[in-house]
């Protein structure tokens, strides 16, 4: 059970990655070329802020069956196993509530301008934070 949860956690990340980089790269496009934010902005937001969540449910019920996950936090000594207990979850969480945020302030916002804004600041905060603490030795293998 434990690698089919892995397995489906690892291939949904890219999908989320390609997805949260597709909704940057729109609202950061959209706020330069100040087009009007339309529906098609809206469901990229919205399905990559729902597959985002859905991988972090995924990663939390990984992150609590695993045998590298929380039984290894007193072992902070070891850089791949403070990765994969620690670092990874926690700065993922804190990526996923800065997507969120933006999506909850893109929703306030009444310009166009402004919707872009919000996503583009918050999604792209939220891709650099994941892209930092991904465990790409495991990627790669």
């Amino acid at each position: 059970m434990y690698e089919t949860i892995q397995s489906v956690h690892s291939l949904l990340a890219y999908v989320a990655l390609a997805l949260l980089v597709l909704a940057s790269i729109n609202a950061i496009s959209g706020l330069t070329s100040k087009r009007l934010f339309k529906e098609k902005d809206l469901r990229i937001s919205l399905f990559t802020l729902i597959i985002c969540h859905i991988q972090l449910l995924i990663g939390l019920v990984l992150y609590f069956i695993s045998p590298m996950g929380f039984d290894q936090l007193g072992n902070m000594k070891d850089a791949a196993m403070r990765l994969t207990s620690l670092e990874h979850p926690l700065i993922n969480i804190i990526a996923l509530a800065l997507i969120t945020i933006g999506w909850s302030k893109h929703k306030k916002e009444e310009s166009y301008n402004g919707k872009f804004k919000k996503i583009a600041v918050f999604y792209t905060l939220g891709l650099v934070l994941i892209l930092s603490r991904l465990p790409w030795a495991n990627w790669f293998n």
